[in-house]
């Protein structure tokens, strides 16, 4: 005969996603037209790709509350495409910590803020490699994001460091896109 212990702990508790996603197809780094590269901006390729990539992505589920963005000019785009793209449309935040060669401890403080709302990060590489690594390990597996990737991380409870389950990550090659 089967015995049920005598305490059994569930969490009904909401989990909450992370998604992190590379800017879309900007023009050429070192172009002569945007000496600042802050302000390189996404080519019209890059925008309607990445649109397609946000409508495929809907389908499947991708619904964050929030956005939260580097301000250079292509991944605030980016997110401009994105909460364009999705039913609610999400408010975006531009967070200067998300500018190339960014610390993840201020972006996790701003994520942890939002009391388990689904969001989602919008930056460079090589950082969005380096959160997604440091999220779902100890920060050594090697992730690969190519332009206009997204990646879906799941957690259980606070956003922490090693604590992310990685449930998927998608370009728009996978997506036929």
């Amino acid at each position: 005969m089967y015995s049920v212990p005598s305490v059994v702990k569930l969490s009904f508790e909401k989990t909450m996603f992370v998604y992190i996603a590379r800017h879309a197809w900007a023009g050429e780094r070192g172009d002569p037209r945007w000496p600042d590269d802050s302000l390189r901006p996404l080519t019209p390729e890059g925008i309607e790709r990445y649109a397609n990539v946000v409508k495929a992505l809907a389908k499947r589920g991708l619904a964050p509350e929030r956005i939260a963005t580097s301000p250079y000019t292509r991944c605030r785009q980016t997110a401009e495409i994105l909460a364009s793209r999705l039913p609610h449309e999400p408010p975006i935040d531009e967070l200067e910590d998300l500018e190339p060669g960014s610390y993840l401890d201020p972006v996790l403080a701003w994520t942890n803020a939002q009391q388990g709302a689904d969001v989602c990060w919008v930056g460079h590489s090589p950082d969005v490699e380096r959160f997604v690594a440091a999220l779902v390990g100890d920060g050594t597996p090697r992730v690969r994001f190519a332009k206009g990737a997204v990646a879906a991380i799941e957690f259980d409870e606070e956003v922490a460091l090693g604590e992310g389950e990685l449930h998927w990550l998608v370009t728009a090659k996978i997506l036929g896109v």
